[in-house]
């Protein structure tokens, strides 16, 4: 109004509108101020529970909020982004909502990019405020993902001839949702043997490929293959890990060429002997696999045509025959160069020398007839064979029966060759003991016939143990004891199980078993033994876990040899300490001894050992109350007062001993009781000088004045009652005190006589136990017209007054009641008795009547006396004398 009045403005019309023009003017500038879109950025982690302040609209704007009509603030739209947030009409603070905020949800689409946002659209109204506020908030990344591999078993095939540093890329990398430091940092692994190590390249898209580098020297005949654990590391804090099994397969390459076991062979055929007869086998072996490991036997180019016409060579397996006759012409020594050929190599050789003996006589010969399975010359026995088991028998033919023949064995192991009972020339082969296939898997056994002339016959036999499932496997650790941490990572290895199993083939293959007393979450890879824990262990829920794990061969029937494994979780500071009550509350007496036990604050933490030491403090610093802080008494270091304060309120903290350290409050309430120890305080009369003008013709039931008291106890302390102990006056009985409101009235008419000055010793007392308390009071009246010489009655109440202590108050007066009189024998002489009392009472009563006639002459004359040293103002306005009566004189 003070703008408008310095426009000069000739009419009402003009002025008006002007009026209408500044307040659509003023309007305008003012949605023109408020207006302007504004971006806020707010920053929170991802996976907050609800409730969460992430940021205070109306006080980062710095707006008014004493604006009429109250500032309101909404959301633009709640489709998406408003499910994650809640937002405060009147103060516009955004919460979290109770949908948890994920990052990797709700950033799928672009995993990899640093920066996850949250938009949103506030208006505040109402239309003089309008604004459009855009809220950004950045969700930051939390590590609450462990890297995870796509398989669980990833092999890698490193050729034996790999040079030193060759690198193998393992193709299968771990992936983890988070960003950042969060996301797979390292790999390592588990077990290198000595040959093996790790290098991490990054992409050009950022991502972390490992590398398998060769640091030692390869050879997949001592070792095929190579079985460990690949472990992904993030960032993070605590670190999470991603466990895969690593299968290293070392490939054949053709770097072994065949060797003969035998270089130089000498052996002895006779003249006699038949077509087909077996001279002698050639072997050779070579270490490769497949068709590297292929071997052809064939005859050396210098070998004569006629010597490869008398003796074939089997290309395969190496045996050599008789094919020819010998004659007259054979000639006597016989050498045969074996050549032993493999792919790319160059051959081995072998020398053979063939000796033949032209025999006059006809030589011995050894008929076998086995009885254990035979093959090209091969007897296979199985291992569980029994000892003396019969193998085969021989029977030596001597064409000239003449010649004595005497047969034999030689060779190592658990055999013998003895005759068979009385049979002539027959023989048997047996064994003298079991066989074990993991001590010896084959014999090379000779039999030998040779008659007097010295012609020595001999036959060649092969004895091959076959294997069977008579081995269990072995754990290399029957007890396996494993620490972890509690609050572990999902799939957190724990250790590699490892058996062996000494049978060949399938059956020393070992498949790893979990017992059926294993909890779920632990899981047991069967090939590689490969021990981890599926979710995260809580030692407050379980400290140790037991279990067993078997291992079992693949034979028929199955053998199994049973581990045990021990797991300790060991803690770590994740529980607060917790009061065993939300709050406490303790009642304590007044005046309670200093340093006395008021209660005890019990406290508990589920952590052990230093993590679940907790010591208790006052947090709001009191300098009355003190702690134990081990044992949690709380005491006050002097008597408490309930008259100075009632109750006190005290916050404790409860702190434990892990690092970090956590903590928690509770407050506890002290209430102090009553204890009688307080007598009533007469607060009026104040003194025991002050008195009461009581007016002659006060009429019988007035309330004179009052006797009023507190007591500063409480309950039945505090209840007062009043009663007149002590009396002193013309009359005193004239008055009586109500012994609950201390109300002191007037009992009887007062006369001219009872004129003067009443002093009453008046007893204020509580009902406190075990013993009351209480207080006295003088309640003073002075009972005349008027008060015209008041320092002669302030000398009469400096006197000390002689007032008799009643030992009890004054009986009430009994309304008398009639009464049933029984009859009884005396009753004449009663009645005789009554006549006379009836004769004296009225000669004491005529008496009495006399004496008091001339008592009254005797005060008429007094108080003509009286006038004389008390002079009454009678002419005074009462109401003056009135106000000087209510004066409280004090000494």
């Amino acid at each position: 109004m003070s703008l408008m009045s310095t426009f000069s403005l000739s009419s009402h019309g003009k002025l008006k509108g002007l009026c209408i023009l500044f307040m659509l003017i003023g309007q305008f500038c003012c949605f023109a101020s408020y207006s302007q879109a504004k971006e806020l950025i707010y920053k929170i982690n991802e996976g907050l529970p609800k409730g969460i302040l992430i940021g205070a609209i109306g006080a980062d704007l710095k707006l008014d909020f004493n604006a009429d009509p109250p500032l309101s603030f909404n959301l633009a739209s709640k489709k998406i982004s408003g499910q994650y947030v809640n937002l405060n009409n009147t103060t516009g603070e955004l919460y979290t909502s109770a949908k948890e905020i994920d990052r990797e949800s709700l950033c799928m689409e672009n995993p990899g990019n640093q920066e996850c946002t949250l938009s949103l659209d506030v208006l505040i109204l109402p239309q003089q405020y309008f604004r459009l506020i855009k809220i950004k908030i950045v969700i930051k990344d939390i590590n609450d993902n462990a890297p995870r591999f796509p398989t669980s078993e990833i092999q890698v095939f490193v050729p034996e001839n790999a040079q030193i540093n060759s690198r193998f890329a393992i193709e299968h990398s771990a992936v983890d949702p988070d960003v950042g430091i969060h996301g797979v940092q390292t790999y390592w692994l588990v077990n290198d043997y000595g040959v093996f190590t790790l290098d991490v390249e990054e992409t050009e898209n950022g991502e972390l490929t490992p590398f398998l580098i060769v640091i030692g020297t390869l050879d997949r005949e001592t070792k095929n293959e190579y079985v460990t654990s690949i472990i992904a590391e993030d960032g993070g804090s605590p670190q999470l890990l991603g466990t895969a099994t690593l299968k290293i397969i070392i490939t054949d390459v053709n770097d072994n060429c065949p060797v003969f076991t035998e270089s130089q062979i000498n052996v002895t055929v006779y003249g006699n002997s038949t077509t087909g007869t077996h001279v002698t086998r050639v072997h050779a072996f070579d270490s490769d696999l497949g068709s590297n490991a292929d071997i052809t036997y064939a005859y050396s180019e210098r070998v004569f045509q006629t010597t490869k016409s008398l003796f074939h060579l089997d290309p395969v397996s190496g045996i050599i025959k008789l094919v020819g006759k010998i004659d007259g012409n054979t000639a006597q020594f016989h050498k045969l160069s074996i050549l032993a050929k493999g792919p790319g190599c160059i051959p081995a050789v072998a020398q053979v020398t063939v000796n033949i003996i032209k025999v006059v006589f006809n030589p011995p010969v050894i008929i076998p007839r086995y009885i254990a399975t035979e093959l090209d010359g091969t007897i296979y026995l199985k291992e569980s064979e029994a000892a003396y088991s019969p193998i085969a028998f021989f029977t030596i033919k001597d064409p000239d029966q003449k010649q004595k023949v005497e047969c034999f064995l030689e060779g190592d192991g658990p055999f013998r060759l003895s005759p068979y009972k009385t049979f002539v020339n027959e023989y048997l082969l047996e064994t003298t003991d079991s066989l074990d296939y993991e001590t010896r898997t084959d014999y090379e056994l000779t039999v030998f016939a040779k008659n007097s002339q010295g012609i020595l016959i001999k036959s060649f036999l092969k004895v091959q143990v076959i294997d069977e499932n008579d081995n269990a496997p072995v754990f290399k650790q029957p007890l396996v004891d494993l620490f972890i941490e509690e609050n572990n990572a999902p799939n957190t290895f724990l250790t590699k199980l490892h058996a062996t199993d000494i049978d060949s083939g399938e059956r020393g293959e070992i498949l790893y078993i979990l017992g059926p007393d294993a909890p779920s979450v632990f899981v047991l890879d069967k090939i590689t033994g490969v021990l981890m824990v599926s979710t995260s262990l809580d030692r407050e829920e379980k400290e140790k876990y037991r279990f067993t794990v078997r291992a079992l061969d693949c034979g028929s029937p199955h053998m199994e040899s049973i581990a045990s494994v021990v797991i300790t979780v060991l803690d770590r500071n994740d529980n607060s300490p917790r009061f065993i009550n939300k709050d406490f509350s303790f009642f304590v007496p007044e005046n309670f001894p200093g340093f006395g036990e008021i209660g005890i604050i019990s406290v508990t933490d589920a952590d052990s050992g230093k993590n679940g030491w907790v010591a208790l403090s006052i947090v709001n610093g009191s300098d009355i109350f003190v702690i134990d802080t081990g044992r949690g008494a709380l005491r006050a270091k002097v008597p408490l007062d309930r008259e100075q304060q009632s109750s006190y309120f005290i916050w404790i903290e409860a702190v434990d001993g892990g690092d970090p350290a956590l903590s928690s409050v509770t407050m506890v309430t002290v209430l102090l009781l009553d204890v009688n120890d307080n007598p009533p305080l007469v607060l009026f009369p104040q003194s025991n000088l002050s008195y009461m003008l009581v007016l002659p013709t006060t009429l019988p039931g007035t309330s004179i004045t009052e006797v009023y008291a507190v007591d500063k106890d409480t309950g039945m302390n505090a209840v007062i009652a009043y009663s007149i102990i002590g009396r002193r006056g013309p009359r005193p009985e004239s008055f009586e005190i109500n012994p609950n409101t201390g109300n002191i009235t007037l009992q009887e008419a007062l006369m001219k006589n009872d004129y003067g000055l009443y002093r009453l010793l008046v007893k204020v007392s509580d009902h406190g136990q075990p013993v009351p308390l209480h207080s006295t009071v003088m309640v003073n009246l002075f009972v005349n017209e008027t008060v015209s010489n008041e320092s002669y009655i302030e000398s009469l109440l400096r006197k000390e007054p002689e007032i008799k202590i009643e030992e009890r108050p004054p009986e009430k007066l009994l309304v008398p009641t009639k009464k049933r009189i029984e009859p009884f024998p005396c009753l004449p002489g009663l009645i005789v008795l009554s006549a006379l009392c009836l004769a004296l009472l009225l000669v004491v009563i005529l008496m009495a009547a006399y004496i008091c006639l001339k008592k009254q002459r005797k005060h008429r004359s007094k108080e003509k006396r009286l006038d004389i040293e008390i002079p009454l103002n009678t002419n005074n306005d009462f109401r003056a004398n009135e106000k000087k009566l209510m004066e409280i004189s004090n000494i």
